[in-house]
């Protein structure tokens, strides 16, 4: 949890692309550490180290994305890197399984290339795209830039768009965790057949997200999160309804469905939110939306499974899930005639003012 807001005030002081290297490097360096250890008391602080500095450059991946793409573009641009990581999920595991037959320690070895390669790759051809820093901004201390989350949090109409974001979020989380041990012990699916869901869904995001994004980048976009969420709470909902496999597999269909609209539309919301020059660190704070229901969500849904009818975690879900909506629904109320949160319009009609 401390990586995230530490890189989103290093990407605004010294710039996007110098923290996304260092990242790449460390990850490098860390996994090739990883092949190497032998030792299980000396994973442990190793585990901690990583798991300090691992998300040290997600705040500058996201950054710079925003940076690089016009308001009315960013939902597209991060969709394109939802499809990218889906595509890496359906082919890494099977690419990771083939070189482990020949050699386990040689998957450390590749992933570390690849990521000095992408790194040497990412130094000759991707500029610094870290905005101009204003007179009065040039000469702040790093403390300073620090303590310049007090704005993030001050924030009022961001904080209120985080808050429903990170109920939703310890819902959505879920489904990778908690939703296999309750699919073994409450239905008998196995490990495999739970992984096949998730490679359902992955591939569903790989051939429909480009043309989801073009839909909903027309629309407003705190009404679409509102629409996804609306996913959500049907599809977590029915879990605890259904019981043939093919109705859980339609239920991760219209999670996914969820996921295609939520995920990019609130990177570009977080991104339209921030001054250009503190875009670091809101997109820092939009991070702990994983961290934060990560850490609570599996406890209290462990405990709900251990005490009461595993059933009732997903009607809570889904509950959760419909109190996100309607507080995205107010927001779209309060919110949604400011100019950085207008749809995009179609090609060949003129673009609304944007404003930060």
């Amino acid at each position: 949890m401390l990586g995230s807001p530490v890189g989103g005030a290093l990407t605004d002081k010294f710039g996007r692309k110098q923290l996304i290297l260092f990242g790449l490097v460390f990850s490098a360096i860390s996994t090739l550490t990883f092949g190497l250890v032998n030792d299980l008391n000396a994973l442990y602080p190793l585990m901690v180290v990583v798991g300090l500095l691992s998300s040290v450059a997600h705040p500058a991946h996201d950054a710079m994305i925003a940076d690089i793409l016009p308001e009315k573009q960013r939902q597209e641009g991060f969709g394109i890197l939802r499809v990218v990581a889906n595509l890496s999920w359906i082919i890494g595991p099977t690419i990771g399984g083939f070189i482990a037959n020949i050699n386990f320690f040689y998957l450390f070895v590749i992933d570390a290339v690849v990521s000095c390669i992408v790194a040497i790759i990412i130094f000759r051809v991707i500029p610094e795209t870290k905005p101009e820093a204003q007179a009065h901004e040039e000469g702040e201390s790093l403390l300073q830039t620090v303590l310049g989350y007090r704005v993030v949090l001050k924030d009022l109409a961001f904080m209120a768009f985080m808050v429903p974001g990170r109920l939703m979020m310890v819902v959505y989380l879920q489904m990778y965790g908690t939703l296999s041990v309750y699919l073994r012990d409450n239905h008998g699916i196995n490990p495999s057949g739970y992984g096949f869901l998730m490679t359902t869904s992955a591939i569903t995001v790989v051939i429909f997200q480009f043309w989801v994004s073009r839909l909903i980048k027309l629309r407003p976009p705190f009404l679409m999160m509102a629409f996804g969420t609306l996913f959500y709470m049907i599809g977590f909902a029915l879990f605890g309804v259904v019981t043939a496999y093919v109705l859980f597999a339609l239920n991760i269909v219209i999670i996914t469905i969820g996921e295609m609209i939520i995920m990019p539309t609130s990177q570009a919301l977080a991104a339209n939110f921030a001054p250009d020059v503190m875009r670091g660190r809101y997109m820092a704070i939009f991070g702990l939306s994983w961290a934060i229901p990560s850490t609570v969500g599996p406890g209290a849904a462990g405990y709900i499974l251990d005490n009461y009818n595993p059933n009732l975690l997903w009607f809570i879900g889904g509950a959760l899930c419909a109190l996100s909506a309607i507080a995205f629904y107010a927001l779209h109320l309060r919110l949604g005639t400011r100019p950085q949160f207008a749809p995009a319009k179609k090609e060949g009609q003129p673009l609304p003012a944007t404003s930060d």
